[in-house]
């Protein structure tokens, strides 16, 4: 991401109705497959769908306790860990930050658009997967969870073209 952005990016925070729809999804989720939405669990979900964008683990330990504490690093790590083995939360190892999976596209192969200049992050579908989970079979492999990321400039901050 540069300084000379000339634009925020559009990060389509969702509405407190659309994160109370999207825990309810997660929190069924969680439980359909024999797990539990802790309360820490929830609360880095929780920030996570609220941010719309990637976000730094240290971020969310700074940002965890609403009364200006600072959590346990452990705390939000576990928690991550176990939102990710879920497929609730994507790592984002280009720009180390973690980001809410949308959840119509939770259990299928996710790629992120991320933006160089502005930090803009998109989920889309991700391509080609699978040819890369059949070449995965074919070698004794099980894939578990495929991510893409991609970087480049969202349309926003493309310069103009002739």
């Amino acid at each position: 991401m540069t300084s000379a952005c000339p634009h925020h990016p559009e990060t389509g925070r969702p509405t407190a109705a659309q994160i109370e729809r999207m825990m309810d999804a997660a929190a069924a989720r969680v439980t359909g497959g024999g797990g539990r939405l802790t309360r820490p669990r929830r609360r880095v979900l929780e920030l996570l769908l609220a941010a719309g964008g990637p976000v730094g683990a240290y971020d969310l330990v700074a940002s965890f306790h609403p009364d200006r504490r600072v959590a346990k690093p452990a705390t939000v790590y576990r928690a991550l860990h176990f939102l990710q083995t879920t497929g609730l939360v994507q790592r984002l190892a280009t720009v180390k930050a973690y980001v809410a999976c949308k959840p119509e596209r939770l259990g299928s192969p996710a790629a992120f658009l991320l933006c160089d200049c502005c930090g803009a992050c998109r989920e889309i579908s991700s391509p080609g997967t699978a040819s890369l989970k059949a070449a995965a079979t074919a070698t004794g492999y099980a894939i578990e969870r495929v991510t893409v990321e991609a970087q480049g400039l969202c349309a926003a901050c493309r310069p103009e073209r002739p």
